[in-house]
């Protein structure tokens, strides 16, 4: 019989010692004893806190609350994210995925740990600015993905300067990052779609100055993606009325026009989807009318050939509408 069996840590104990030992890795030198013994005991209690969550079987209760109330009181989930990068590779896995149970955490119909992060921007912050480290910025971005499927977390970045970050995120990272941030991008403007649809509607020019340098972009990925995401937003009935607005401006009717002639023929059916929508309007501007009769000619010499290789009824059937819409221009 073992009398010195050691007694199983409380949650608050793990919490409380992980925390310590985050505070401890800028202990000492680099590399030094110190923090060798803080990283291994970072990961130790991730390990052990892991294991309440994702044990054998469903987790106690108890438990579950209990390390749930210790990491909202210590605001442990910030502490995690902001130091994420000086977490041994197999520990930064684990933090993923203790945050991402614990933001699932349902009491009925409430989510505790969303409304704790309601009130917490900071950590919503701390997820996007993952993108700058490439070491943790793919870890940072599934906690993003996570946060984003709650409409409260997600109007806290939709509604900061920070989210305006995106491009800056999509256009100088690597190609893994930069997918990683046009997905969150993705999933930031068309999960929610009535709080996004008032967010472009109040601000609008913002919004698609910004967002018009993605469509420009050199990057063949990041141009396509952009141009295909910009069909998706300006076709959603939620967005009628940024619809109208974007399809009676004659700048954004000139740019897709150019881009229906880009050597990309991907690039080309992306901007086709676009370019439907200001042909199709009942009630087009007078300007943009103009510019299409001015063209007449051009446009309908162009979509008689346009993509005739393609096997697609939907898209014939539309290319055939268009055509009819400008000849009776």
């Amino acid at each position: 019989m073992n009398f010195f069996k050691t007694k199983a840590k409380t949650p608050p104990d793990l919490v409380r010692g992980l925390r310590d030992a985050i505070n401890r890795l800028e202990s000492g030198p680099p590399g030094g004893e110190t923090r060798r013994k803080a990283g291994e005991d970072v990961s130790k209690n991730l390990q052990q806190i892991k294991g309440i969550l994702y044990g054998d079987g469903e987790p106690a209760p108890e438990l579950l609350a209990q390390l749930a109330q210790e990491t909202y009181n210590t605001d442990l989930l910030l502490l995690l994210v902001l130091n994420i990068s000086r977490f041994e590779f197999e520990a930064r896995k684990d933090v993923v995925q203790i945050f991402n149970n614990l933001l699932r955490r349902q009491i009925g119909s409430r989510w505790p740990t969303v409304e704790y992060l309601s009130g917490k921007p900071d950590v919503v912050f701390a997820a996007l600015a993952g993108y700058e480290n490439e070491e943790v910025s793919l870890n940072t971005g599934m906690i993003l993905k996570e946060m984003l499927k709650h409409e409260q977390l997600c109007k806290i970045l939709l509604h900061s300067d920070q989210f305006y970050k995106y491009p800056h995120y999509i256009e100088t990272t690597t190609f893994g990052i930069s997918c990683d941030a046009f997905a969150n991008l993705k999933e930031t403007l068309t999960r929610h779609k009535p709080m996004v649809a008032e967010y472009l509607d109040k601000n609008y020019d913002r919004f698609f100055s910004s967002f018009t340098t993605l469509i420009l972009s050199n990057n063949y990925v990041t141009k396509r993606q952009s141009l295909k995401l910009l069909g998706e937003i300006l076709l959603d009935r939620a967005n009628f009325s940024v619809m109208t607005r974007y399809i009676a401006n004659e700048a954004n009717l000139k740019m897709m026009m150019n881009l229906l002639r880009d050597k990309s023929k991907n690039i080309q059916f992306e901007a086709f989807h676009v370019f439907k929508v200001f042909v199709a309007n009942p009630k087009k501007p007078p300007q943009i009318e103009s510019i299409l009769r001015r063209n007449k000619e051009k446009l309908l010499n162009f979509l008689k050939t346009f993509h005739n290789d393609k096997e697609d009824e939907q898209f014939s059937d539309e290319k055939q509408f268009l055509i009819v819409q400008i000849q009776n221009l």
